[in-house]
């Protein structure tokens, strides 16, 4: 992500708005606090677009291996067996690569850590849920919160997971986070469905082991 975008996201997360004069990272026209996002796959950073720049790449093939449009759908799902992913940390987010690699990331006061999932067992977590067959590499991916008793599963575009480790990187106090980080996740998710895009609940049952 860009340092203008990544601003751009952290002013949003703390609830502080759009700075007078944002401007589209291709064109540079104005844009509107509601705007596209463009994955720059060659620097890994994402990039705010006008709505004229974001139609250019709404097929897969415009951007030519350079430029995915991020799409804006957040689907609610249920059931998911995140436990298969044996991820170490309640609160993650799981992206596959344009080479099929998925790579788990784990927010944090510094960032977001990853590390690479077991393909198999990537295979089995999508084979019992049927939207994830859908997940489009690089620009979507699936969030997952089971911390203090959470039961957050979602299907959603990246940028929401850049809004996600801003929030933490925003409100994390000491070792263990404060008395603030939580709240603030708990904000975040409470009001995800809320953002736009395809809504609603996908139920499944969990694969066999």
């Amino acid at each position: 992500m860009t340092a203008g975008a990544l601003q751009r996201v952290i002013r949003r997360a703390d609830g502080l708005g759009r700075e007078p004069g944002e401007r589209c990272d291709l064109c540079g026209v104005d844009i509107p606090d509601a705007h596209a996002h463009l994955l720059d796959e060659r620097q890994g950073n994402l990039l705010c677009a006008c709505r004229a720049c974001g139609l250019l790449f709404e097929r897969e093939a415009a951007g030519r291996g350079h430029y995915r449009l991020v799409p804006d759908r957040r689907v609610r799902l249920s059931g998911v067996p995140a436990a298969e992913l044996g991820v170490p940390v309640g609160l993650a987010f799981f992206v596959r690569g344009p080479d099929g690699v998925v790579l788990a990331h784990y927010p944090s006061p510094a960032g977001a850590t990853r590390c690479e999932v077991d393909p198999a067992r990537w295979e089995r977590v999508v084979e019992a849920c049927e939207p994830l067959r859908s997940l489009r590499p690089a620009v979507e991916a699936l969030l997952v919160n089971t911390v203090r008793g959470a039961d957050e599963q979602w299907l959603v575009p990246i940028d929401e997971c850049y809004r996600l480790v801003a929030v933490v990187r925003g409100s994390w106090k000491g070792l263990s986070g404060g008395r603030e980080v939580w709240p603030e996740i708990d904000r975040f998710f409470a009001g995800l469905g809320e953002r736009g895009g395809t809504r609603g609940a996908h139920r499944h049952r969990a694969a066999a082991s």
